[in-house]
């Protein structure tokens, strides 16, 4: 079953952009998204420094794309920057209207794609993505910059690894799980780093077990290895762990210290353990745990929205 959501999106000026998110959810004109479960989603209310940072970022990038407005970096730059700050519908204007400049841009598809699939509409972000993966062919991977950089300031993924990668979930979360397959094989393929490696790995297994072929499973795990070092992924890594039997599915539900974002820790790991315990015939206890992971507030990850798709199903 598709869970594709159609809202009325705001005819906004191309670089109109209120400074300022001051207002409580309920006062403001329109939600971002509907959850799939009929819930309004309004932008994140993020720490005061990070809030101060991030609007700092945007002002500078919006001046560098109203100064060069044909620019394919500056505009995705610019869009990035406000989806930072949970302006996924204006980000996704600034896309459109940079593929009216470049409409084969596969970056600038990569980018709405993204956030097709975090305003829950996965019909529009399989068309962007697959369409980005065509554009993409024959293209030299090339490192895409983080716009929030990890712990050593180290980018990990490419552009074209994205590009699968987010098919493969958007794919995902359409039930298309055959499908979702076959973009993640690709992202593993192109996987050229641990955290990455760990990231494609992750899915692929989830995806595999769903379709009850636990051997290729179970095949994709065994290259994954306690001692490898992570960078970023830590989630995904310790979902790994917990699949091979090296972590208790209860101590991922737990966030620690080191977490510099729960909401986030417990979205991305709890995913894990929900779709660990669906998958093993415990139906139960894993929509418990998509029900926990949908009270938190980080609506824009992977995890949440997983969790979201699945309870809807459930539902049905």
């Amino acid at each position: 079953m598709k869970h594709s959501v159609f809202i009325n999106i705001f005819l906004v000026a191309y670089f109109c952009y209120a400074c300022g998110n001051k207002h409580a959810p309920e006062e403001l004109p329109e939600p971002e998204a509907i959850s799939l479960l009929g819930k309004a989603l309004y932008p994140r209310i993020l720490p005061p420094e990070v809030d101060k940072d991030y609007k700092r970022k945007l002002r500078d990038t919006r001046k560098v794309a109203k100064a060069h407005p044909k620019e394919e970096i500056a505009l995705i730059w610019y869009g990035r920057r406000l989806a930072y700050l949970g302006h996924y519908r204006k980000a996704i204007e600034v896309y459109t209207a940079g593929l009216d400049i470049h409409p084969e841009s596969f970056k600038l598809l990569r980018h709405r794609g993204h956030r097709y699939i975090t305003i829950r509409n996965f019909d529009r972000a399989i068309a962007d993505l697959s369409r980005a993966a065509v554009l993409a062919i024959g293209t030299t991977p090339e490192t895409e910059p983080d716009g929030i950089p990890n712990k050593l300031n180290k980018p990990l993924t490419t552009t074209q690894w994205n590009i699968y990668y987010h098919l493969g979930l958007a794919y995902f979360l359409n039930g298309e799980l055959e499908k979702a397959l076959d973009a993640w094989n690709t992202c593993y393929e192109l996987s050229d780093n641990p955290d990455v490696l760990v990231a494609a790995t992750d899915w692929l297994y989830m995806t595999y077990r769903r379709l009850g072929r636990n051997a290729e499973a179970a095949e994709f795990l065994s290259k994954i290895t306690p001692d490898m070092k992570m960078i970023e992924n830590d989630a995904y890594f310790k979902r790994i762990m917990m699949y091979k039997g090296l972590a208790s599915p209860d101590a991922l539900l737990h966030t620690g210290p080191d977490d510099t974002d729960p909401a986030l820790s417990l979205a991305t790991q709890g995913y894990g353990v929900g779709n660990w315990h669906l998958y093993n015939g415990d139906t139960l206890k894993a929509k418990t745990v998509f029900e926990n992971i949908i009270e938190g507030d980080y609506w824009a990850a992977f995890g949440y929205i997983a969790a979201e798709a699945d309870l809807a199903r459930m539902t049905e």
